[in-house]
């Protein structure tokens, strides 16, 4: 294996999986291609193959590869403020991009347990992590209960609704969609209700 890494760079490796994440988004792991892959970042497809073995591998070291986003230093005060500020530091790309790729990997990940596992540490895991950050804060204001049974659930709520709405809808989550559901349905899951605050 160490004599496989050492026919590419680094900085090709990057390249090649940002062909590859690209193509996922775009046609799904079904319909990407070895080829495919080779002719977007211009790399020769036996290179491919001698370096990661084969479709499946590669695309699980390029989901690996992927740079979660980090939102440590979030921290507003309030927990409606950190999880508006999560939701505009992801911004609409990524948003749509991390929707388009849990849809574009599919299937596959039902037949592939690595696949499913390094899909889940790359886009998901990160985030959840976020948030429940955010929460205990919030726990520890004194914002949400610590016994509010909706406190697990509102993190993995917000990712499933981000990725289905792309099956529900013509267009994906914005950011501005993304907060009409903080503010009309997860909050209120944790006793916060920012519209009935707002209203005069």
């Amino acid at each position: 294996m160490a004599d496989r890494r050492s026919r590419i760079t680094p900085l090709r490796a990057s390249q090649v999986y940002e062909a590859v994440l690209g193509l996922l988004r775009e046609v799904g792991y079904d319909a990407l291609t070895m080829e495919a892959v080779a002719a977007r970042s211009r790399a020769g497809k036996a290179t491919l193959y001698r370096q990661w073995g084969g479709k499946p591998q590669l695309v699980i070291a390029a989901l690996r590869h992927r740079r979660p986003l980090r939102t440590e230093a979030i921290d507003t005060g309030t927990l409606r403020g950190d999880l508006h500020a999560l939701v505009e530091q992801a911004g609409e790309d990524k948003l749509v991009h991390d929707a388009r790729l849990h849809l574009g990997v599919g299937g596959a990940i039902l037949d592939n347990t690595e696949l499913r596992r390094s899909l889940r540490e790359s886009v998901l895991e990160p985030v959840l992590a976020d948030m429940a950050a955010m929460l205990r804060r919030a726990v520890r204001r004194g914002e949400v209960r610590a016994d509010c049974p909706a406190l697990d659930l509102v993190p993995r709520t917000l990712c499933s609704l981000i990725i289905a709405r792309l099956l529900l809808s013509d267009e994906p989550m914005d950011v501005a969609e993304a907060r009409r559901h903080l503010d009309g349905l997860l909050l209120p899951a944790l006793g916060i209700h920012p519209l009935a605050l707002a209203a005069p």
